[in-house]
């Protein structure tokens, strides 16, 4: 609820600091004393359009700050936490706008500047303000379903309607990408079947192109291979040999390692080692030299087969050990084809299945809001006829089915709030039926049936007893009086019966100033409250009667 409201140098009012409370708050003075300028200062805070003519006249600036207590869990909370903005569990909520003489504007939250459209966002669900002209939240239509779901309690159904929307959406959406990809699997159908031939008699496997340019490499090289391997059994052999050599030189040392007492053990183990080193080296050779391939036909067969992999690679734009992966790729698509048909029509079956379950849920929904229409439909009707408008009709429509291109998660119902204000007139929507009048009070009757489901926490009615008295006013004061057992309401009036309701009562007037004419607003006592009330009874003479009937309001709504 609003707790604070701070105004600096808005129009006639250069510094102004109230603090609010629950219950019904009413607002009373001369017709020109400056009722609107609250309004309108507030609205500045709630991120309305903001115009330079508001700043004061020799002032730099205006400043307005509302502070807020927020219910626990309200959605307002969610919206400020998508922006960064973090508000404690038991800090206040600041909204504040600084308006500049040149019609400029910054919106701060808690002190962090924001777009004046985010500040807008963030006052529409706090505060609502009925005024006789004004474009009320109540006359768009898209509140009108939330509203009545709130009255009826429809939250499980809705939920229920919500997944089941969203489970055949994803249905929908299966088929689809099914269907399309069976689609254009049949239009390369053709091309596939050849690509998976030329695939499957080619039979690539994963590391093969490594391996064929490595024999290629060692094929291409052979001759020399071989030239330089012979080289080196030749070199190895040449006079006597090396390993002959080596052999002789062990036997000639052998006998003398005892008589030499070891010394000779040092030199004989190298030799020992060498002779065997160069025995099994020679050995290799040989065998290396019968490994070498120097057939023409294999190198052949080799090159076309490499060659062949990397075309086929090329023609498909991937690596040629990419090759088998494309393979199956190609199959599954293929398979798709074949299987297309069977899948589609399971899918296919799916989505009507997921479809009846969201009408089923949507009837369901729908059924429970034709019956909550119906008794919001007569409880306003109670509420109208004590406010002077017994001859209207209210009635809210609930319109379901249509194009299903515009079910939703919400179901699929159209609701309005239609009234007739005279006998046998058709009904039609709120904001083109009823007068300025006539709106402020169908509004009041139905915030008064609605106060419980509306989860705005602060209503604000400027002059909703405009044009009525008598027991007409008392039955608007009963009302208002009654909506502020749940919710903060504040209004401006000029009837003496709906300001002796109020818990809390300002005076708003203007004075002469040094400075020149300024709006005053200061909060009235008990007794301060009789005289102004006996002022709106009597006009600008206050007696002793009006006195004694101001107290007898005052201490008949006390009782």
């Amino acid at each position: 609820m609003l707790r604070t409201l701070s105004i600096r140098d808005v129009v006639l009012i250069d510094r102004l600091d109230l603090t609010f409370g629950i219950g019904l708050g009413v607002f009373t003075g001369e017709t020109g004393a400056g009722k609107s300028i609250l309004l309108d200062s507030l609205g500045l805070a709630l991120g309305a359009r903001a115009e330079a003519r508001l700043v004061r006249g020799g002032a730099a600036q205006a400043v307005v700050s509302a502070e807020f207590d927020l219910p626990q869990e309200h959605s307002v909370l969610d919206m400020l936490a998508e922006h960064g903005i973090a508000v404690g569990r038991d800090e206040p909520l600041v909204l504040r706008r600084v308006l500049a003489g040149d019609g400029r504007s910054r919106g701060y939250i808690n002190d962090q500047a924001v777009s004046v459209s985010l500040l807008r966002r963030i006052g529409d669900e706090l505060v609502e303000i009925h005024g006789q002209f004004d474009n009320q939240r109540l006359l768009n239509t898209s509140v009108h379903r939330v509203l009545l779901d709130a009255y009826g309690g429809h939250g499980d159904l809705l939920a229920a309607v919500g997944a089941a929307h969203r489970d055949w959406r994803a249905a929908v959406d299966a088929r689809k990408r099914a269907v399309d990809a069976l689609e254009e699997a049949r239009r390369d159908e053709e091309f596939l079947r050849h690509a998976l031939g030329e695939l499957d008699d080619i039979a690539p496997e994963p590391g093969e192109e490594s391996e064929l340019s490595r024999q290629r490499q060692g094929m291409m090289n052979g001759e020399k291979l071989l030239e330089a391997m012979n080289q080196a059994a030749k070199d190895l052999g040449q006079g006597r040999g090396v390993e002959r050599m080596l052999r002789d030189a062990v036997r000639a040392l052998e006998p003398m390692v005892e008589k030499t007492e070891g010394a000779l053990k040092a030199v004989l183990e190298p030799l020992e080692l060498a002779q065997e080193n160069i025995s099994e080296a020679l050995l290799q050779l040989e065998r290396a030299s019968q490994r070498v391939d120097l057939d023409p036909n294999h190198l052949e067969q080799l090159e076309e087969r490499l060659f062949a992999l990397r075309a086929l690679a090329r023609k498909h734009n991937v690596t040629v050990d990419d090759l088998a992966v494309l393979r199956e790729t190609i199959a599954a698509r293929l398979a798709e084809v074949d299987d297309g048909d069977a899948g589609v029509r399971k899918l296919t079956h799916a989505q009507a299945a997921a479809r009846k379950a969201y009408e089923d849920a949507a009837a369901a929904l729908s059924a429970a809001r034709v019956a909550a229409a119906d008794t919001l439909s007569h409880a306003v009707m109670a509420e109208l006829a004590p406010l002077r408008l017994g001859a209207a009709r209210f009635s809210v429509i609930v319109a379901g089915g249509g194009d299903a291109d515009a079910w939703g998660e919400g179901g699929w119902d159209r609701i309005a709030f239609e009234v007739a204000t005279n006998p046998g007139a058709p009904p039609g929507p709120l904001g083109k039926i009823a007068s300025g009048g006539e709106l402020s009070r169908f509004m009041l009757a139905l915030k008064v049936v609605l106060s419980k489901a509306d989860p705005v926490p602060t209503l604000i009615f400027d002059e909703v007893d405009s044009g009525i008295g008598g027991a007409a006013a008392a039955a608007v004061g009963q009302r208002l009086a009654r909506m502020a057992d749940e919710v903060q309401v504040l209004v401006v009036t000029h009837s003496p019966q709906v300001a002796a309701r109020g818990e809390n009562h300002w005076r708003v007037s203007k004075s002469a100033a040094p400075e020149g004419v300024r709006t005053r607003v200061e909060e009235l006592s008990r007794a301060d409250r009789q005289e102004e009330i006996a002022r709106m009874l009597a006009g600008e003479r206050v007696t002793d009667e009006a006195r004694a009937a101001a107290d007898s309001l005052l201490q008949g709504t006390e009782s």
